[in-house]
């Protein structure tokens, strides 16, 4: 069994870096980091997509602050959470997923996750749990049971319900389940402390309400940071939108995706999903501060996100690529690559992945005459085109990406 690392410089860094908000209170949780007593913690993630991406690294980061700490670390992924469909942050209804599409999407879950916490420390290794392993168990009136503890009132009180109501959409029984689910598993796990994004915030603390209900103790809840850009508050990383730079994905393209992210982003990305010290970033930050050019920064972010997940030869390499593409201002050999359906329309496209944030930013890259096809060497200037053949597309000044049909 580890030793438990109560000293103060540890336990700050992993209740300050990364963090937004500690529930109860952030003393109450130092205390119990504090106390010797060995805490169980853990992140969940459903798999809504067969892809891990940067933005879900922050809480494996944070996560392995504590597991370095020496306390027992779980990673639960939400395999029957996934068919209901987390309402989070979400102006409509998530479509619920089939189990094929779940069993699809998880496959390689483990092994993405895996290269940010160690699942091979034998001294203390990381748990790696399925929900379904206890929800699929639970009878109607066990349910009854959990949507006992919770009013209509409380659960109407989530933002983006509130905001449903208001525009008359519509909102569904179901979606009230979820998190008396979220909620079940720090009751089926017994844990001391979760761990999640600040969208997370209302499913977290359901599952306090029901260990207080249940074990009758204290359930810590921690939010992480969200990636957003700082401009236009938006996620720079999403599942959903398909904006998310994939842990696994080719050298080259993780470093080319990392170069298009928002300059207004760049120092928080170094913060949230990178290993380097704070005193680094904020020579960094000193940096940008002083006049240095973005973009040399973010050449350093995307080397370092591109080391931490393919090896230093890797990020050397795709680093010059990404140089010799726009210096020498040539198609680069790897592409990052969107697939659409026949017929879609360019514009929602280029939205969708991030390369304007509205659509009427968007139509103004088509009259700008911003949209370049290389293949043709022709503009795109027609705000209504659709897509109906492969594009290979350089999207402003920076943006390179192929579209497959």
């Amino acid at each position: 069994m580890p030793r438990l690392n109560t000293r103060d410089a540890a336990i700050e860094e992993a209740l300050t870096r990364s963090v937004a908000a500690i529930y109860p209170d952030r003393s109450a949780l130092r205390s119990a980091l504090r106390s010797g007593r060995k805490l169980t913690i853990y992140v969940g993630i459903d798999p809504t997509a067969p892809y891990v991406h940067i933005g879900h690294s922050t809480n494996y980061l944070v996560l392995e602050r504590f597991q370095k700490l020496g306390h027992r670390i779980v990673v639960l992924v939400g395999d029957f959470t996934a068919m209901i469909g987390d309402p989070s942050d979400k102006k409509s209804a998530r479509q619920p997923l089939t189990r094929d599409e779940v069993r699809h999407n998880l496959a390689t879950f483990k092994e993405q996750i895996g290269k940010v916490l160690d699942f091979k420390n034998a001294e203390n290794p990381v748990a790696f749990k399925f929900n379904s392993e206890w929800l699929s168990k639970l009878t109607f009136e066990d349910v009854i049971g959990l949507a006992s503890n919770f009013t209509v009132q409380q659960m109407l009180e989530r933002d983006m319900f509130e905001k449903r109501i208001a525009e008359g959409k519509p909102l569904f029984v179901h979606e009230f389940f979820y998190p008396l689910m979220q909620g079940y598993d720090s009751v089926a796990m017994d844990v001391d402390l979760e761990i999640g994004g600040t969208d997370q915030t209302f499913n977290m603390l359901a599952g306090r309400t029901l260990v207080e209900r249940y074990k009758q103790r204290e359930k810590f809840v921690l939010t992480t940071t969200l990636l957003v850009n700082p401009a236009t508050g938006e996620k720079m990383m999403s599942k959903s939108l398909g904006t998310g730079i994939g842990l696994n994905e080719p050298p080259a393209e993780m470093f080319g995706k990392t170069m298009a992210l928002p300059d207004e982003g760049i120092i928080q990305t170094f913060i949230d999903c990178t290993r380097l010290s704070l005193p680094e970033i904020d020579a960094k930050r000193r940096r940008l501060v002083d006049g240095e050019n973005p973009k040399t920064l973010k050449l350093e972010l995307a080397h370092e996100l591109v080391r931490m997940y393919h090896g230093a030869a890797a990020a050397t390499a795709a680093r010059a690529g990404w140089e010799a593409a726009f210096s020498e201002r040539r198609i680069p050999d790897s592409l990052p690559q969107i697939k659409v359906k026949k017929g879609s329309p360019l514009i929602d496209t280029i939205v969708a992945n991030g390369f304007a944030p509205s659509k009427t930013a968007a139509r103004r890259l088509f009259t700008d005459g911003a949209i370049h096809n290389l293949e043709t060497d022709k503009r795109i200037n027609d705000p209504t085109a659709t897509v109906n053949a492969p594009l290979v597309l350089k999207i402003g000044k920076k943006h390179f990406v192929r579209i497959v049909v």
